[in-house]
């Protein structure tokens, strides 16, 4: 959608965000095949399935079993099937089995979903629901993400190389950013501020010292990680870390996921990689060796984000009505890819989770993980904010993760 009409737009109500976030989970795989669907290809990833059921849990769980008087659930096996990591809701299917489950088929999750949209009517009404419901609503939109690159890793397993959708043959821009957005560093207010909407692990806002710093202006290319790969990168012990060294030895890996000679490989199957389109499919060893070898640095969650305040987070290269994901480049701080900080996802001070199963949501998964910032092109737009804190562990990369570099004034 151009800039101007979204600007023009006025914002949906709850009720409306609510349709379309559910109409989009349809959407996503509507091109899928019933096995499609059902791929599992790493206990990291879910089945497509698995994601549109487990949303749905979500909101039958949390707010028609606990909120609507007199409902009943819709099958009271399918919870044990779609509880994805809620200690307090009792058992579940061990995670890296949700590709075993050929039933309920894909049709029958499509009435389930029927069955909760329509016993929501009423709650969408109600102001005293709109907090949870709009947690439920972000929820299902980072599993739309998740369910996309999900996908994109299944059928990547296949020799065939099967699209998703069929090729945009998207063009790349002509980056005219400025080389550097410099700081003078000082005291910074960072966290969530104001009253929209945000998940807890962004609050509360909280004041951070800067040193004075600058972050590029653009995305790192895959141009330029050819010249990396070229100058023996992942052959250079120097540059990685030492977790990082044992990794890449371990795994053999030479070149960023989905890579292959001239080729990557995306939700339209196999395509020519374009030398000025942002990298992305990397992990965090790997950003972290490239910046060395780049002579500059990851920056820091609090230093991406006090640049980050003064950008439209709705701007750059993210998921509305353009298929397939892509990452094309622009000269927008947000879109195209998540990009590593080199900050630990820990609590901020102060922090305090939320009461009963919902405080499950971010806080137990403060360790061992890194912060990204941003969004990415599987992105729903109007999803991300400057105090979004997306996180992983170092070694993973099937999702859109890139990197933007930052160095010290």
């Amino acid at each position: 959608m151009p800039e101007a009409q979204r600007q023009r737009a006025p914002a949906p109500s709850l009720a409306e965000r609510y349709a379309m976030t559910r109409a989009l989970s349809l959407a996503l795989v509507e091109p899928l095949s019933e096995a499609d669907a059902t791929l599992q290809s790493m206990p990291d990833a879910s089945p497509a399935k698995w994601h549109l059921a487990h949303t749905t849990w979500f909101f039958e769980t949390f707010l028609l079993r606990d909120r609507l008087p007199g409902y009943r659930l819709y099958d009271e096996k399918w919870p044990f099937l779609f509880n994805s990591y809620y200690e307090t809701e009792g058992e579940r299917i061990f995670r890296p089995n949700r590709g075993m489950l050929s039933r309920p088929t894909l049709a029958e999750i499509g009435e389930w979903r029927a069955h909760v949209d329509a016993a929501m009517t009423s709650l969408l009404a109600d102001p005293a629901n709109a907090d949870l419901i709009a947690l439920g609503i972000a929820h299902e939109q980072q599993h739309q993400e998740l369910l996309l690159t999900d996908v994109k890793h299944a059928l990547f397993q296949n020799p065939l190389g099967p699209a998703m959708w069929a090729s945009q043959n998207g063009s790349y821009e002509t980056i005219s950013s400025p080389k550097w957005h410099e700081h003078p560093g000082g005291i910074a207010l960072v966290g969530h501020q104001g009253e929209d909407f945000s998940f807890d692990n962004e609050s509360p806002a909280h004041r951070v010292l800067l040193e004075p710093f600058a972050l590029a202006g653009s995305l790192v290319t895959n141009g330029e990680w050819e010249q990396f790969i070229a100058d023996g990168g992942y052959r250079t012990a120097t540059l990685w870390l030492s977790d990082g060294w044992d990794w890449v030895r371990h795994e053999g890996v030479e070149t960023p996921l989905y890579w292959r000679d001239g080729e990557h490989f995306t939700h339209s199957g196999w395509q020519p990689r374009d030398p000025v389109a942002p990298v992305t499919h990397i992990s965090y060893y790997e950003a972290d060796a490239f910046a060395s070898w780049a002579g500059a640095r990851l920056p820091t969650e609090t230093e991406w984000e006090a640049i980050a305040q003064v950008h439209d987070p709705a701007a750059g290269n993210q998921l509305d009505d353009t298929m397939p994901p892509l990452p094309s480049g622009s000269d927008e701080l947000f879109g195209d890819c998540w990009q590593f900080t080199r900050s630990a996802y820990l609590p901020y001070p102060r922090f305090a989770a939320a009461a009963g199963a919902v405080g499950e949501y971010n806080g137990k998964f403060m360790s061992g993980q890194f912060v990204l910032k941003g969004a990415s092109c599987a992105t729903v737009r109007g999803h991300s904010r400057a105090s979004y804190r997306n996180f992983f562990y170092p070694h993973q990369r099937w999702q859109f993760t890139g990197l933007r570099l930052a160095k010290d004034l």
